[in-house]
């Protein structure tokens, strides 16, 4: 069963999972946006997505880059929980794994550490 939640409280959950984010490894965080999107158009199952070049795969050619983006796609994040609990528990995981991926991290690592 879906969670009904506003748009502004949904917005309020990824500030907060973003705040769990190590003040080391935030303040290393560059030229990211971060959105919120009801739902990927090409994979309506997907819960958020790291669009971007990792941190490990820049050089010295990365300036000049257009930001990279994570984005956490609301719709689907709401459909697969039951409660409010569920929504905030799915939503900072997904905010973390996705910035992960900027850093470098790749799923197999993400799944072994819990975020997957």
């Amino acid at each position: 069963m879906a969670v009904f939640m506003s748009a502004d409280r949904f917005e309020e959950l990824v500030g907060d999972a973003l705040d769990l984010i190590p003040s080391e490894l935030a303040r290393a965080i560059d030229n990211v946006v971060v959105l919120i999107e009801p739902r990927n158009p090409d994979d309506p199952h997907l819960l958020g997505l790291y669009h971007g070049i990792a941190l490990t795969e820049r050089d010295s050619h990365y300036g000049g880059a257009l930001p990279d983006t994570v984005t956490i796609y609301r719709d689907t994040i709401l459909e697969i929980c039951s409660d409010e609990e569920e929504v905030v528990h799915e939503v900072a995981v997904t905010v973390i794994h996705e910035i992960a991926h900027y850093f470098g991290i790749d799923e197999e690592r993400l799944h072994q550490l819990g975020w997957g």
